[in-house]
């Protein structure tokens, strides 16, 4: 968008004219334009930054104004949105602070890495003002209400006037040697730029980088920018502001404190109740040794009269099984007795079958020698040799008369 490409490409800067077209509208805001020989440019200044001006302008004042380029949509006029205006004439002091604010940026004393935290706690406070000036109630006040336990040391100095930076940049020295504080505030009241120049002086920012203590600028209002603000460790807008950061919120940290504290009451209700009722439990089983003897013998008797149930039925189921073994080994043996009789049957049959008095009772005969060797074979014997002949029944004794070979 338009807008956007001109709000990125301009950054801010002053811009000298005189104002035309004054209008200050219901809304709080203020219309005009600024125009020297040669051109003019429409301008608008918003309600919450013309409201820190301590001066109203007029229909043909001179100023100078910290401008934005911006575009004005709806019509798409041109425009600039005032951001700072001031009386002309003081050109000079702006370009002197640019000066000293670019040299000191090169040389990193704005760097965010050099900034140091601001203590939650600290145990002193220091604050380098003027013992006069209103800022200086404002902080105590500011100090005694929100923590009125923290001690303060006022290291006094003029804030305003010829050679002041160099007294405002010895004070703070002075508080650096001497350490006795945590958080170190250097402010003052609201004024002209002239009024605030002393703490646009190098002097003074060179101080407030070297202290050793971290250092909290509250110098004029919320719209004055310094150079001690871009050098101290935090800019507050005012010195109110500065004493609240410098510390805790008592109200706050009782408030943080009784909600702890109700918690730890809680939790630890919580636990005695836990307790209680862990303890009346164990009670409940906590046992007299007495009773406890008395449950013990039940139990064993109740074991006793078990195990002489358990035997019982084991007796019982023994002597089912042990009462029809006689009968039973009976019948076996029975069985056995007639399987070996027919066993012995069959063997005896088989040897009478196998028997030589069996083949003998068919009409066979057995030859034998006179030593007793049977005859197989008729070339075993001679002729009118004697043999035994054995019948079925009987025996003969016979005299070879010829024998005959088989052929």
């Amino acid at each position: 968008m338009a807008k956007d490409v001109l709000e990125r490409s301009f950054p801010l800067f002053w811009v000298a004219g005189e104002i035309s077209n004054l209008t200050r509208a219901a809304s709080g805001h203020w219309y005009f334009s600024l125009k020297d020989e040669r051109a003019q440019v429409r301008c608008v200044m918003f309600r919450n930054r013309n409201g820190a001006l301590d001066w109203v302008p007029r229909e043909g004042d001179h100023v100078e104004a910290r401008a934005l380029v911006t575009l004005y949509e709806a019509r798409g006029d041109f425009q600039l949105t005032i951001e700072a205006l001031q009386r002309a004439g003081l050109g000079a002091l702006f370009e002197a602070f640019e000066r000293l604010k670019a040299k000191l940026e090169v040389e990193g004393l704005f760097e965010a890495s050099r900034k140091r935290s601001i203590p939650e706690h600290p145990c002193q406070i220091g604050i380098v003002t003027s013992p006069d000036a209103a800022a200086l109630r404002d902080v105590l006040t500011t100090l005694r209400r929100r923590m009125p336990g923290i001690p303060v040391v006022i290291y006094p100095t003029p804030v305003q006037g010829k050679g002041a930076a160099e007294l405002i940049a010895r004070a703070i020295r002075t508080a650096g040697e001497r350490a006795e504080c945590d958080v170190l505030i250097v402010c003052r009241g609201g004024g002209s730029i002239e009024d605030l120049w002393q703490f646009n002086e190098e002097i003074v920012a060179r101080a407030i980088a070297a202290s050793p203590m971290p250092v909290i600028a509250g110098v004029g209002h919320e719209t004055d920018v310094t150079i001690a603000d871009f050098a101290a460790d935090r800019r507050a807008p005012t010195p109110t502001a500065a004493a609240e950061m410098a510390t805790p919120d008592r109200q706050a940290l009782l408030q943080s404190a009784n909600a702890l504290r109700m918690h730890l009451q809680r939790q630890m209700l919580h636990q005695l109740y836990q307790r209680m009722q862990q303890l009346d439990y164990l009670a409940r089983r906590l046992i007299h040794p007495g009773e406890k003897i008395r449950q013990q013998q039940e139990r064993l008797g109740h074991l006793q009269a078990r195990l002489n149930a358990t035997l019982l039925r084991m007796l019982d189921r023994a002597n089912a099984r042990f009462k029809p073994l006689p009968q039973r080994l009976q019948m076996a043996e029975v069985r056995h007795l007639g399987f070996k009789r027919e066993t012995l049957q069959r063997l005896e049959q088989n040897l009478r079958h196998l028997s030589p008095h069996a083949v003998l009772e068919r009409g066979y005969s057995l030859v034998q020698q006179t030593d007793g060797s049977i005859v197989r074979d008729s070339r075993q014997v001679r002729a009118d040799e004697a043999l035994t002949l054995t019948f079925a029944l009987g025996q003969a004794d016979v005299r070879v008369e010829k024998t005959r070979d088989k052929s």
